[in-house]
């Protein structure tokens, strides 16, 4: 069996290495099985570089479609063009795509319309609000998929709503969790962490990404205020990308505690993750790998991709609210936050799952 694997975005791959392994091992077991990694941007993405594959463990994609546009149409249409031609010069019998980004759908539509079976990675994932350009994906994508994995009951239940066919819904766990138990323990202290004087379980870490949350300058200001007042003097470390730290500095906050920093590789922010105190994000991929961790996190959003991160998982959601950020963190430093478990095939196991699956239905 060939399987051609889609990234369209450097948090796909944290979800793909697992499955190459997978991959890897079966094949070494010796059954007939191969992949083709396909990146569709471009091969000198700042965002991709070479320490995220050896921190993964995987090897560098084998094509990169070298698409990077902004509007939407325009990235469609030259994502589908340049891996209708992929597929023309490399069959396979399976496309697996992930998430929910615009190269998710677009790889799946070409697929499909050259009758290649489609498996979707993260399938069954709602917002319910088909304004949001990633739901319009979702839909689209597991309208078409013939394979569509879902990480928990609640994505099985949206499938099921829409009327698809439980024979091509598997529930097989997180693969999230896959890629953070296999590195948790090649997981590495920055070099910076002493210097700060930090110290495990006694720091909060800060990551921020989404520019609409930044972009709305008054909130955002009094996000990071309500943080630094609310710390108990606890150091705030916050590893993020220039943009976001040109939008902190420009705030004209300035405290001792608050220390801005250029983002870090996955194995030395994955070591960030698993020592804080706490953590306020705006990831979701963040609030899952706390839940397996057992970190608690404030999710600065009122919508979770898996909800079981807050239902029964260390997560809570706090939306873009500093009072509610506020009350959360109080709560924290009161010994009041919830004992998280872990949610069901959340084991590091799904990528096994996915791979025996193809394997037994191809």
């Amino acid at each position: 069996m060939k399987i051609t694997i889609v990234a369209g975005a450097r948090p796909n791959f944290m979800k793909i290495a697992p499955l190459i392994r997978a991959i890897n091992n079966t094949k070494d077991s010796g059954n007939n099985i191969s992949y083709r990694l396909v990146y569709t941007g471009k091969e000198n993405d700042p965002s991709i570089d070479d320490s995220l594959f050896s921190d993964l463990d995987i090897k560098a994609p084998d094509a990169y479609l070298g698409i990077d546009e902004k509007n939407f149409a325009e990235l469609a249409a030259k994502i589908i063009i340049a891996f209708d031609k992929e597929l023309e010069e490399n069959p396979t019998q399976v496309v697996l795509v992930v998430d929910d980004l615009t190269a998710t759908m677009s790889c799946a539509i070409t697929a499909k319309k050259r009758g290649i079976k489609v498996a979707h990675l993260v399938a069954g994932i709602r917002s319910f609000d088909i304004n949001m350009p990633k739901e319009m994906n979702r839909v689209i994508t597991d309208n078409l998929s013939d394979y569509l994995f879902t990480a928990g009951s609640d994505a099985n239940r949206n499938l099921n709503q829409t009327g698809t066919s439980e024979t091509n819904v598997f529930h097989v766990g997180n693969i999230l969790i896959d890629t953070i138990r296999f590195n948790r323990n090649r997981l590495l202290k920055p070099a910076w962490f002493d210097v700060l004087k930090l110290e495990p379980k006694e720091y909060i870490l800060l990551t921020i990404n989404k520019r609409n949350l930044i972009n709305n300058k008054s909130n955002f200001k009094r996000i990071i205020e309500t943080i630094v007042a609310n710390s108990q003097g606890l150091p705030i470390v916050a590893p993020v990308r220039p943009y976001v730290e040109e939008a902190i500095n420009n705030l004209g906050i300035q405290h001792d505690n608050l220390h801005v920093m250029p983002s870090q590789n996955y194995l030395h922010f994955g070591y960030l993750v698993e020592q804080a105190k706490v953590i306020i994000s705006d990831s979701g991929n963040v609030a899952e790998e706390a839940t397996f961790l057992g970190v608690p996190c404030l999710t600065l959003s009122d919508y979770a991709e898996h909800p079981e991160t807050w239902r029964i998982g260390t997560n809570e959601l706090v939306g873009e609210d500093p009072s509610r950020l506020a009350e959360a963190l109080n709560k924290l430093h009161n010994n009041e936050w919830k004992v998280g478990k872990l949610p069901e095939r959340w084991d590091g196991r799904t990528a096994e799952r996915i791979i025996q699956i193809l394997s037994d239905k191809g």
